[in-house]
């Protein structure tokens, strides 16, 4: 015998359906909400974290050019004004009328030789503010010029291939090219200082809308977890640097195996 639901059956079931569908739906708009604050709060922690990576860097940038200045200040006061001083000095006494020729010849030549100094050491002073080997011939030639020096034969050998020059950096606004000359500067000088490498190899690999710079050298490395607490002035140069140039710098190491870092524009 068929049951046939009366209309009160009929209104409860569609009241219950009713109710369950405002169920779903209440449940719907709690998950969706709870979801929706978790983003929005996760993207606040990323954007936190973003600001004080920004701060971070920009605070290393302050504090470089405040130890620059601080270089360049000592330098000018150490090796620039006492060597003045010196000369200004031997410049009095040879104003005297009763001095001997042997001294007054042995004062000229001390006012020679220190002047001489006073030279090397202002050209040094620009050059490590800009390398004039920068301006006038380019990012390639400095890179090529920075290599070289920090090579010493056997001891101590810097490699650089850039097969592409013209491409690798002739489209890259010429005001960054300080940027990348002090970063791969930078590099050089950890892994020479503190990596205590014998070799450091330098690639350049362009394409036609990317740069990267490939840095390896076969120094005692370091331990990554231990980096990051520390983070030094350096790393944080580094870091700012690329930032300046819209890029991405990545830097890998194992201790005793070498550092291995990559520079992408």
């Amino acid at each position: 015998m068929q049951i046939i639901p009366n209309a009160e059956q009929f209104v409860e079931v569609i009241i219950y359906t009713f109710i369950a569908f405002v169920l779903m739906a209440l449940a719907l708009l709690l998950f969706f909400y709870f979801s929706r604050k978790k983003i929005l709060k996760k993207e606040l922690e990323n954007k936190d974290m973003e600001l004080q990576h920004q701060m971070e860097l920009l605070e290393a940038t302050l504090e470089t050019q405040e130890r620059e200045r601080q270089r360049i200040a000592r330098d000018l006061h150490d090796d620039i004004s006492s060597k003045l001083n010196v000369i200004s000095l031997n410049a009095h006494l040879l104003s005297s009328n009763d001095l001997p020729e042997k001294d007054f010849e042995e004062i000229s030549s001390n006012i020679i030789l220190v002047t001489k100094q006073v030279l090397e050491n202002s050209r040094r002073i620009a050059h490590d503010l800009l390398p004039p080997i920068l301006e006038n011939f380019g990012l390639h030639a400095a890179l090529e010029e920075l290599c070289h020096a920090n090579s010493s034969g056997e001891l101590m050998k810097v490699s650089y291939i850039n097969p592409r020059e013209e491409l690798a950096f002739g489209k890259i606004d010429s005001k960054n090219h300080l940027h990348i000359f002090r970063i791969v500067q930078e590099l050089i000088n950890n892994s020479i200082k503190h990596g205590k490498a014998s070799l450091i190899n330098i690639e350049v690999d362009t394409t036609e809308s990317k740069c990267q710079i490939h840095y390896t050298d076969n120094g005692v490395g370091f331990d990554m977890k231990e980096s990051k607490k520390k983070n030094g002035i350096g790393m944080k140069n580094i870091k700012s640097r690329a930032a300046f140039l819209r890029g991405k710098f990545e830097i890998k190491s194992i201790l005793n195996q070498g550092v291995n870092a990559k520079l992408s524009f």
